[in-house]
Formats: C-alpha cells, sequence, structure tokens
C-alpha cells in the first residue's frame, strides 16, 4: 500500500508498508530520488548512522541491538517495518510506528507528510508513555546524482562549523575538525541549523534544513548522493543521549524546498 500526494508540479509517494519511506518525489515529472525498495528517503529512528557494537548505555543498564550492518547497528528499526495510516489528504498524511522488541522500550513514532508545489516538510515525532529511554531520529534522503540523462550532477553547497573525525569504522572519535574536502561519508555540525543545497546545473535547485545541528553527507556512490538531518552525531545513543520522556518527546523537522533553473 502507499499514499500519494500531489500539489502543483510536486508529487511524492510515501510506502508505508516498508518503512514509511518516500519512495518517489517527482518535480515537474523529474525523479528525484534514486529508486529502489533500500533507497527512496527513509525516516532513521530511534536512532541514526552506526550504533558502534550495536551497544549502548542507559545508567548502569547496557542494551545489545541485532547487527544489520556488522559489527554494528545501523539507522534504526522503522525504515524495515510497515507503519498505520493515522490520516490522509490530498497534500497532508500522517503515520505510527510502535517502538517495540527488540527495541529495549516502549513507545510511539508518528511522521507527518506536508507537501507544497514547491516544498516537503516532514516531521518526526518520538514517545514514551512508561520509561524514559535515549533516542535518536533523522532521514535518509537518497537523491539522484544526475535528474535526466545528459544532465549535470548535483552540487553540493554546504558551510559547516566542524566534521566529526571518525575512524575506520565510521565511529565519531569525539574529535571534532575543521571541515575537509569531499568525497564524504561524514557528519557535520552545523548549531545554527541544517541548511544545505543541491544543484543540478540548468535544472534544478533543492534546499534542504533543519532546526537540528547535525548533517550526514554521503557521495561516495556514482548514483545518489545523500543529505541527512538528524538529531544528534552517529553513535549518538551512548555520546550525546537525547532522553524522550513523558513529558518531553524528541520532535525534528525537515524541509526540502526546490525552484526550477533555466
Amino acid at each position: 500500500m502507499t499514499t500519494r500526494l500531489s500539489a502543483g508540479g510536486a508529487e511524492i509517494t510515501i510506502d508505508q508498508e516498508n518503512g514509511c519511506r518516500v519512495s518517489g518525489l517527482r518535480v515537474d515529472g523529474i525523479e528525484l530520488l534514486r529508486q529502489g525498495p533500500k533507497y527512496g528517503a527513509f525516516p532513521m529512528v530511534p536512532w541514526c548512522g552506526r550504533t558502534a557494537n550495536g551497544r549502548f548505555h542507559d545508567g548502569a543498564a547496557v542494551h545489545q541491538l541485532p547487527l544489520n550492518h556488522p559489527p554494528h547497528a545501523i539507522h534504526g528499526f522503522a525504515r524495515d517495518a510497515p507503519w498505520k495510516t493515522a490520516s490522509a489528504t490530498g497534500t497532508t498524511a500522517a503515520f505510527t510506528y510502535d517502538l517495540t522488541d527488540p527495541w529495549p522500550y516502549s513507545g510511539r513514532v508518528t511522521q507527518l507528510f506536508e507537501l507544497g508545489p514547491d516544498a516537503l516538510t516532514i516531521r518526526l515525532g518520538v514517545e514514551t508513555y512508561q520509561d524514559s529511554f535515549p533516542a535518536q531520529a533523522g532521514w535518509h534522503p537518497w537523491f539522484n546524482r544526475v535528474l535526466t540523462e545528459g544532465g549535470e550532477p548535483a552540487r553540493i553547497g554546504f558551510d559547516p562549523a566542524w566534521q566529526e573525525e571518525r575512524d575506520e569504522d565510521h565511529i565519531p572519535t569525539g574529535r571534532r575538525t575543521d571541515p575537509k574536502p569531499g568525497p564524504w561519508d561524514d557528519c557535520f555540525g552545523m548549531p545554527y541549523g541544517v541548511d544545505v543545497t543541491l544543484t543540478w546545473p540548468g535544472q534544478l535547485e533543492l534546499k534542504v534544513t533543519s532546526p537540528a545541528e547535525w548533517v550526514v553527507v554521503y557521495d561516495e556512490q556514482p548514483e545518489a548522493v545523500c543529505v541527512e538531518p538528524q538529531s544528534g552525531p552517529p553513535n549518538g545513543l551512548n555520546t550525546l543521549p537525547r532522553l524522550v520522556t513523558p513529558v518531553d518527546p524528541l520532535e525534528i523537522s525537515t524541509t526540502w524546498t526546490w525552484r526550477r533553473l533555466g
């Protein structure tokens, strides 16, 4: 089952059975997202990126997650699970996902979509009705590097305050460095909010913004470019835990705004 939203010349398809991911984003008939069941743009929740060796601490307790990207656990569970439809109109939709085993806490994730002719806003909320727990949330969009045959590849523009140094296993060391040239599979700090621009010369400009302070940029594959706003850095369940409590849910949003060029 999929849900389609449309506004002006923009259309998105949401595959709620496959991780509630945006499986397609078309602007004036041009597909912006890499196609395939593992791609599109999926939510990362209840953690983002890699959790080292699949283990995280919550006070004195140590929890072991399934190693879905050995030797680590990556990108959460929600991207592989069916979500429930809460509501849908022509331009908006809401979906829910219940946290359960193998996540050691119970809770609920809500994802909201709002589409306009030149922008898509997505929101994630993580709630607990019982014990508090650490969590992260964000998105992993796979944007096509080239939009049409013969078109120029996407150019990435952003001005991060720092880059998270990582080890050979892509786990941040805790040290912040000056941003280095790409190609990247790296986390960057943007303390005034994520602001990254993709430009396909002569075709389209797309800006990814978010109040979040971290973004992972991945451009090591020839087919796609990923710009991933998230609530904390990789392995953040251990290094920068953000507690979800009954009175303080985790909430995050991102807006993608585009304009035609030429």
